[in-house]
């Protein structure tokens, strides 16, 4: 097919990828529950689609380099050693050397990464087909099986069952059913997108263990439980209901619903306090998962509640949330512009979230909200000089990106960011029965087989306006192209095979172009960007500055940076709250419009790049890498 010729000549090598939930239109053949949900709207397969040269494939590259270098026995040698299960060659378990950070062994969470690394496994072996991701997926799946056995009742961690004990029992003890999740869910991606039919018995197991465990305990010890955090555990169980059809994984699905937390969205309350932000998105999400599961209005309905009141309300300019963690006060927004906004764990998990709600609305808005998240924050998590990723996005005037390092981090969102980097072609297009959504702007080849239709998607957006998709191959059967007309877009420029077509539609919805495709018909279209301020929602002198999507950083300079990297001392791997940017005194966060329109007072210097009238440099934040900056300006 078109598409292999493609990649050959796109010159993609091996590179590993990450996590996710079921979502509608997806692996309909492995589902033993069928979601009681039709949606409209559909995703396609992993495998339908591959990214071509640029931005967003130069960073699943130096993802995949990274975990590549990760050695299986590394992963496996915590489980391995609290299993008793010899570990190591020609010298035993000594031999393998051990991960630092979150992954080393008196961290209660070790084993989370190894979670990740299978989904990683999986979803680029469906991307990209390359054998060498499911060989290293088996193997891991094969030593987890091992593991497992040694225990003999199911129970699958990298740390002893008695940390769930303490959870159980109300003791002091980090999150051991967060842990768990993200284990689960690697197996259950090592199944649905490698084909490991051992990964599900494994995954099984763990549900076998998780309801003899739970099922005896009464409401009082369930609440207790529930109040330390356990991610999105309930939603893979949802899953692991869906592919086998026992009804205890559901149970246990609902074991795990967060009263304090849901219920009050249920009634419409959009006070999210300060509670902590990356554990209450994947509990949404296990509502989102469940509505599709079983029709519940109810859980549809909060759901995009939450969200709207999270995208209207608590995000910042580049589609992050949270300060330290934690949700705040809305109306105070601009008091929590600090060094540790952004937990990239939380965009990862909004992207999550939006992927589902546009399934079940279509929504613009929704796939707005998705590109600004991703090239304002995902997109720039990684340092393109390393490969390595970033805790936090942090907003502080001044304040700079800290980075993992490649033993002695492993952070949850290193474990995030393995997989955002890895699956940035789940979103790029969606579909109906005989229409497609063509929602991000990615160079790309996508493959719909059901309608015979390939099509190759060119561009250098963001630092071009125009975007360019030809047919490939198509079965000649009518079929819609819908192009995303962005809210943030000029009047756009459509042309189909150099005649213009007429835009009667509105920015925030969709261009339809309905014909019957040829191979060859080839769609130009230009999408104009300007600059705009962006207030933050208390304060509107304090602003950032955007050009089309793209957040732009003012570039101040690099005295008084931290160097080397922090975090190198594994004794340290905690210290991301302590972290003291040392912005410089005379850092001026001073933006001056001398007529008020930020259109007419920044000089474009070249694509992208934009000069104040006092000769300071913004490019985009994406791009912006071992420097101080400035996203929110002092408007003057």
């Amino acid at each position: 097919m078109v598409r292999r010729i493609l990649l050959a000549a796109a010159c993609i090598v091996p590179a590993l990828a990450g996590a996710q939930s079921l979502y509608p239109g997806q692996f309909e053949d492995k589902r033993v529950v069928k979601d009681a949900v039709e949606t409209e709207i559909r995703c396609f397969d992993l495998s339908d689609v591959r990214l071509l040269p640029g931005r967003f494939h130069d960073n699943m590259l130096r993802d995949s380099a990274w975990l590549a270098s990760i050695g299986t026995d590394r992963l496996l040698h915590s489980f391995r050693t609290t299993a008793g299960v010899f570990s190591g060659k020609e010298g035993g378990y000594m031999t393998v050397k051990k991960l630092g950070g979150w992954e080393s062994l008196d961290c209660d969470l070790r084993g989370h990464t190894t979670g990740h690394v299978m989904s990683a496994l999986a979803l680029m072996y469906a991307s990209a087909g390359d054998e060498i991701f499911k060989m290293k997926g088996d193997s891991l799946v094969a030593g987890l099986a091992e593991v497992q056995k040694a225990h003999g009742n199911g129970y699958l961690s990298a740390f002893p069952e008695g940390l769930i004990d303490r959870n159980i029992q109300g003791k002091s003890v980090w999150a051991p059913w967060y842990t768990l999740h993200k284990i689960l869910s690697g197996l259950i991606d090592q199944y649905l997108y490698a084909d490991n039919a051992e990964a599900l018995d494994v995954a099984s197991a763990m549900g076998d263990w998780a309801y003899s465990k739970l099922s005896p305990l009464d409401e009082e010890t369930r609440q207790r439980m529930i109040r330390n955090e356990f991610g999105g555990i309930n939603e893979s169980f949802y899953n692991l209901y869906s592919l086998t059809g026992k009804d205890k994984y559901l149970w246990l699905a609902h074991f795990f619903y967060h009263d304090d937390v849901i219920d009050p969205l249920k009634k419409g309350d959009a006070d999210m306090g300060t509670k902590h932000t990356n554990t209450f998105i994947p509990k949404v999400l296990a509502e989102a998962r469940n509505y599709e599961l079983t029709g519940s209005d109810t859980c549809r309905t909060l759901s995009e509640f939450f969200w709207n009141t999270v995208t209207d309300r608590h995000v910042f300019a580049p589609g992050c949330c949270s300060d330290k963690e934690h949700f705040f006060d809305p109306d105070r927004m601009s008091e929590h512009l600090s060094g540790y906004t952004g937990e990239s764990c939380c965009t990862y998990n909004m992207l999550k979230l939006s992927r589902h709600l546009f399934c079940w609305t279509g929504s613009a808005d929704v796939a707005d909200y998705y590109e600004r998240a991703l090239y304002n924050h995902i997109l720039g998590q990684q340092d393109p000089e390393t490969g390595m990723l970033c805790y936090f996005l942090p907003l502080e005037d001044g304040a700079y990106k800290v980075y993992s390092t490649p033993e002695n981090s492993f952070w949850c969102c290193v474990g995030s960011g393995f997989e955002s980097n890895a699956k940035y072609g789940e979103s790029i297009y969606f579909h109906d029965d005989d229409n497609v959504y063509v929602n991000l702007f990615i160079p790309s080849v996508l493959e719909w087989e059901e309608k015979g239709l390939d099509l190759v998607q060119k561009t250098d957006f963001p630092e071009d306006d125009t975007v360019d998709i030809t047919v490939m191959e198509s079965d000649g059967s009518e079929t819609g192209i819908f192009l995303r007309y962005p809210s943030w877009s000029g009047k756009p420029e459509i042309a189909v095979n150099g005649r213009k077509v007429k835009v009667a539609q509105d920015c925030g919805s969709y261009i339809r172009i309905v014909r019957k495709w040829r191979p060859g018909d080839r769609i130009t279209a230009r999408f104009p960007m300007s600059l705009r301020l962006e207030s933050a929602a208390d304060n509107p002198s304090k602003a950032a500055v955007l050009y089309g999507p793209i957040v732009l950083a003012g570039q101040c300079g690099t005295d008084g940076m931290t160097a080397p990297a922090p975090f190198s001392d594994p004794s340290k791997y905690n210290d991301y709250y302590t972290y003291d940017y040392h912005v410089p005194a005379d850092l001026n966060p001073v933006l001056v419009l001398p007529d008020g329109n930020v259109g007419k007072s920044l000089k474009k210097e070249s694509e992208l790049v934009f000069e104040t009238v006092d000769g300071r440099l913004l490019k985009p934040l994406y791009d912006t890498h071992h420097q101080r900056y400035v996203v929110y300006w002092d408007i003057e």
